[in-house]
């Protein structure tokens, strides 16, 4: 798959869930709004297992966290009641923003064996950075 295949997928599944939040913002587009929302979702697992695929051939990892994690999120929606679907939707908004905190450390970490390798690179110490530097320095004082 190409790059540009690669980003035009995204894109859609963007797309999906774009119109998945404007679906879900009211009761009688609930459901056209979840089933986008999975459609994104899956065009997005989709692509990233084949990109995965394509480089290393090893998806074990990533398809062992979706089965821990189905099974866990079906275990705890199941024994919620409805009246506490607020804080179990909070719970699991936390997690996604722990899950988004690993993936930038693990990215920042080792960036080249993360999809980021091309945003993250060594800064040379040319003489031109460093006499920009320096010249910035002076100009603050310091």
């Amino acid at each position: 798959m190409s790059a540009d295949q690669v980003a035009l997928w995204y894109l859609v599944a963007s797309i999906c869930f774009i119109l998945a939040l404007k679906g879900l913002s009211h009761p009688s587009t609930a459901r056209r709004g979840n089933l986008l929302g999975i459609a994104g979702m899956a065009i997005a697992v989709v692509v990233t297992l084949a990109l995965v695929y394509s480089h290393t051939k090893n998806v074990g990892w990533i398809l062992a966290g979706i089965a821990i994690g189905g099974i866990v999120g079906a275990v705890i929606a199941r024994r919620v009641q409805m009246t506490q679907m607020p804080e179990l939707v909070a719970a699991f908004h936390s997690l996604v923003g722990m899950a988004a905190v690993l993936i930038a450390i693990a990215a920042i970490h080792d960036p080249p064996r993360s999809a980021c390798r091309s945003r993250f690179r060594p800064a040379t110490s040319s003489s031109s950075s460093s006499a920009r530097l320096s010249a910035r320095s002076r100009s603050r004082g310091r």
